[in-house]
């Protein structure tokens, strides 16, 4: 597959809370070199505003959380995905619209409040597909648009201190990244019951467990303002829960004790406030107690890539 012929989608999901900055983002992907990104916007739970000619909008009758809305955003794009996507019995069903440009072969998922500052991204993008037929999923760098910095949060490995160096990492962040179609169909989409909260490593982790690999690239940039995450007492629950699921969904069983207690010791040494803890301890015990959905626990082989890679399953 040459650089040319890799055909680019985007899907962004939207509260409908930022309309200013959703346009300024699409505007920047109109901008991008080559041929024409077809996108796909979805109101997550709430109605969208006036959006330019050429944009398919699918306004959702409830929240269906980050992966949800983005599954949605995958299938109007005519990809199949498997059983792996919650809600698919209560969300309807979302027609896709082919065009004569055939299917899509790589999917950007932006967030909506960010925005691309180089023209030539789509095509960076394009080229680091055709050129790596096991490529399967590039995270993008995020910079803040006044200062060009980047969090260290954001720059998916652990060696996070130059933010400038590419390199192949075990996972990827969810707001400024590409997937290739064929990973989605093959692995299943993002966790929907998640909601919201490491979904990306979920399928991150199966990915890497059928073989593909990930990229992080720091010359594909997405601008995004600085942010804290969000501190309040559902943000610690659903990070406490969703991360038992990680590890019950997808570690060999002999990892899955040992990669939940390294995760409750860090927790416990950043001294959370007492409601922040309690929250925690509430959605770590949610759970065991709650279906984490199907297991499909990785191969060793992968166990020993990702630890190659500088990321072992344990942390």
């Amino acid at each position: 597959m040459s650089a040319p012929t890799v055909r680019l989608g985007a899907v962004i999901i939207t509260m409908g809370n930022r309309p200013e900055e959703l346009r300024a983002l699409l505007e920047s992907v109109a901008k991008q070199d080559g041929d024409p990104i077809e996108v796909v916007v979805v109101g997550n739970g709430a109605p969208l505003p006036e959006l330019p000619p050429g944009v398919r909008t699918i306004e959702l009758p409830e929240n269906l959380g980050i992966p949800g809305g983005r599954n949605v955003g995958i299938e109007a794009f005519g990809l199949s995905l498997a059983a792996d996507r919650p809600g698919a019995a209560s969300t309807p069903a979302v027609s896709p619209a082919p065009t004569e440009a055939g299917p899509v072969d790589v999917l950007l998922f932006l967030d909506d409040d960010g925005l691309l500052p180089g023209t030539d991204t789509a095509e960076l993008c394009r080229r680091a597909f055709a050129d790596d037929p096991r490529l399967g999923i590039i995270s993008f760098r995020i910079a803040d648009p006044d200062t060009g910095e980047t969090q260290r949060r954001h720059v998916p490995r652990l060696r996070a201190s130059d933010p400038l160096r590419s390199s192949r990492v075990t996972t990827f962040l969810g707001g400024a990244n590409a997937v290739r179609a064929t990973v989605l169909e093959q692995v299943g989409g993002l966790p929907g019951d998640f909601f919201y909260a490491h979904e990306e490593t979920d399928l991150a982790w199966r990915a890497q467990d059928a073989g593909w690999a990930i990229d992080y690239r720091a010359d594909m940039v997405l601008h995004h303002p600085t942010t804290a995450p969000s501190r309040h007492a559902v943000y610690h629950r659903m990070v406490a829960r969703n991360r038992v699921w990680l590890a019950r969904r997808n570690l060999p069983a002999l990892l899955v004790p040992g990669y939940l207690a390294v995760w409750l010791l860090l927790t416990l040494a950043r001294r959370p406030s007492r409601p922040a803890l309690r929250a925690w301890l509430g959605g770590f015990k949610e759970g065991w107690t709650s279906s984490c959905g199907p297991r499909r626990p990785m191969k060793w082989r992968t166990v020993w890539k990702l630890t190659r890679l500088g990321r072992p399953p344990v942390i």
